[in-house]
């Protein structure tokens, strides 16, 4: 969401063209093919920057994923809109920027209370029988949602995009804190993390890194909790010699509902930290260390 400059109207610089074209690179050359938008990302100048590089390199598009978002509009009042026109829209547009005939996956943004399931299904169904979308998943859902909205389809939704980190724990403490009235004001709708693993809908994390508040960003002002976890992540990323980034990726993915994390530095080094993620496997204990000292109390 960081490629093509600011999130205005400035135009895209040859900075900013060279800056894609070194991120999209640095990544295939680690392996990493997965390659995640939206059509409101930089105002929709980080989609036109990244097909601005695969113009230039033709022979890239067969070797990556491309994934882009859509249903969210800026225009007031800023609202989410899963109409035929606007999903068409924002399909359209993203092809147009991303310059290809195809994405891989879209994803519902996030939820629309107005949304009409047949619609979707059939904007959906048209848009595969073109050529345009090969696979549809949702971002920001709950399980009922996800349910309601798969009754009408006829393909299976393939992913689950929520916000998941050491940063932001809800998703776990929803099942930890089972009947304890500690987890009573907490926003996450339980069995949504089971019923995605039940379904093979691919969990994917946003804000995997929390920001950076684990990984060397000055965490002075932070809660104890966030200091003493960096702490941790420190000394287990001197313990396998590898990024503080790595360690803080590897304990989304230590879990067995398969995460998927997603990352949004365009920094060259961070983005070779953040690799570090894949040749790692925390023990029990150290994932347990982590969560216990970000969650800032013990287990109930």
């Amino acid at each position: 969401m960081n490629l093509g400059g600011g999130w205005n109207d400035d135009p895209i610089t040859r900075e900013d063209e060279k800056t894609a074209d070194e991120v999209i690179n640095t990544c295939l050359d680690l392996g990493i093919n997965f390659f995640d938008h939206a059509d409101i990302y930089g105002k929709g100048k980080s989609e036109a920057v990244f097909g601005k590089v695969l113009r230039s390199n033709q022979g890239i598009r067969s070797k990556i994923i491309i994934q882009s978002k859509g249903g969210i509009r800026f225009q007031h009042p800023k609202r989410y809109d899963f109409s035929t026109f606007h999903i068409k829209s924002c399909v359209e547009g993203s092809l147009k920027r991303l310059n290809t005939d195809y994405l891989d996956i879209w994803l519902l943004h996030r939820p629309d209370p107005l949304m009409e399931p047949e619609e979707i299904a059939e904007v959906f169904s048209g848009l595969k029988a073109q050529g345009k979308v090969r696979y549809f998943g949702v971002s920001n859902m709950h399980l009922h949602q996800i349910q309601f909205l798969q009754s009408y389809l006829k393909d299976e939704l393939i992913v689950n995009q929520i916000e998941m980190s050491l940063g932001h724990l809800d998703w776990l403490d929803e099942g930890v804190l089972f009947g304890n009235k500690t987890g009573k004001d907490l926003n996450f709708t339980p069995g949504t993390i089971e019923y995605c693993q039940m379904n093979k809908i691919q969990i994917q994390s946003w804000g995997s890194l929390a920001q950076g508040i684990f990984s060397g960003r000055d965490a002075t002002n932070k809660p104890e909790s966030v200091r003493e976890t960096a702490k941790i992540v420190k000394t287990l990323s001197e313990k396998y010699d590898c990024s503080e980034e790595g360690i803080v990726l590897a304990w989304l993915m230590r879990h067995p509902a398969g995460i998927q994390p997603i990352f949004g530095t365009i920094n060259p080094v961070r983005i070779k930290a953040c690799n570090d993620a894949v040749r790692l496997s925390i023990t029990h204990e150290e994932w347990y260390e982590l969560y216990v000292s970000a969650r800032g109390v013990e287990m109930p």
